[in-house]
């Protein structure tokens, strides 16, 4: 062929996408870039992560670190007290402050589905942004990836979270003692209540909203109060009944628990009851129990009740030596019922 006659090449400019995710905002080219730089770095931008690199540098403080992960996939994505962007900052954050930790630094990875508004996006990272300025933790790494339409459901989000423990403290199940005491933050199943009544279109009365909330503040006023502070534990997917079951097996010990002691909201047993669901094993993602030492017990029950997230705090029940492993609880009709491990998931996608 003539060279003459040969058909100019031409490298087309990629279209603007203003509107919609695309696969190409996870080719890790322009419009990657366009992402990063239109999205998340208004809303998460901070001298660590403003670097870009490939990997955050941070400074801690002395003491021991903790690290944690987890993954949320909630349906819906927003809801009455949250969102998924909240609960990706909360539950991480949460899981380090029960250990005692002082949560520092996060790092957010997204899994996109082809076709999400863009505005659904910048929606998430805002109240993500937010949360975690509510936090008091910085977002300093991260990564991007899209799935074709189909092959997810909008936005899944995994955060990792780094705390340091201070040097001296020790928590954890193996430190909880028979006669020790259980405190409870407040109500609990607000979180997967209000899920559950999004997703059936539920219109319920009053102000029934999920729990979504750092616990920071409440678990620093905790380790204050209680010096003979033994173990605590965020409530989460299965609820108080499984964080209990959890501790007594880890400890070899029994729970004893008084149902009436138990706070629960109205709209959330009315709930429960129109579905079937028993409130011990419905989701929280602002509650945490306290065991402690029984001469701790009132004077840290009164510091989690000058906190917000605390303000509703209750004493339910005992350590116990009486069958290990075990959780029983006095039922408000003055007999004993066993309060077992969740067997299924009763409500999936829940966090």
């Amino acid at each position: 062929m003539n060279t003459r006659e040969m058909p100019a090449i031409v490298c087309p400019v990629p279209l603007a996408v203003k509107s919609h995710v695309v696969l190409g905002h996870g080719s890790g080219g322009r419009l990657s870039a366009a992402l990063m730089r239109d999205i998340f770095l208004p809303a998460f931008g901070n001298p660590v992560l403003n670097e870009l690199n490939d990997h955050a540098a941070v400074r801690l403080a002395p003491g021991r670190v903790a690290f944690s992960t987890d993954s949320y996939v909630v349906k819906p994505l927003f809801f009455p007290g949250g969102s998924i962007g909240e609960l990706a900052v909360y539950g991480t954050v949460n899981d380090l402050a029960v250990g005692g930790a002082e949560p520092q630094y996060l790092s957010a990875a997204f899994i996109l589905e082809e076709g999400l508004p863009l505005e659904t996006l910048q929606r998430v990272v805002e109240q993500m942004a937010v949360a975690a300025r509510r936090a008091g933790v910085s977002i300093v790494t991260g990564d991007t990836k899209v799935v074709e339409k189909g092959n997810g459901d909008q936005v899944f989000i995994t955060t990792a979270g780094i705390g340091v423990i201070p040097d001296g403290l020790m928590l954890g199940p193996q430190y909880v003692r028979a006669g020790d005491r259980i405190l409870l933050s407040g109500p609990i199943g607000e979180h997967g209540v209000t899920i559950l009544a999004q997703r059936e279109g539920l219109g319920v009365s009053g102000d029934l909203r999920s729990d979504s909330a750092p616990l920071t503040e409440l678990c620093r006023a905790i380790v204050k109060a209680a010096p003979g502070l033994r173990t605590m534990r965020d409530l989460t997917r299965g609820g108080l009944s499984s964080a209990m079951n959890e501790i007594a097996a880890s400890a070899r010990v029994g729970m004893s628990l008084e149902e009436r002691k138990i706070p629960v909201s109205e709209a959330v047993r009315g709930i429960c009851e129109l579905f079937g669901l028993d409130p011990m094993y419905v989701a929280n993602e602002g509650k945490l129990i306290a065991i402690v030492a029984p001469e701790n017990a009132e004077a840290a029950l009164a510091a989690m009740r000058t906190v917000d997230t605390g303000a509703g705090a209750e004493m339910i029940g005992t350590v116990t030596s009486k069958r290990p492993g075990c959780v029983v609880m006095r039922t408000s009709f003055g007999t004993d019922r066993i309060v077992d491990m969740l067997a299924g998931d009763q409500l999936p996608r829940i966090c």
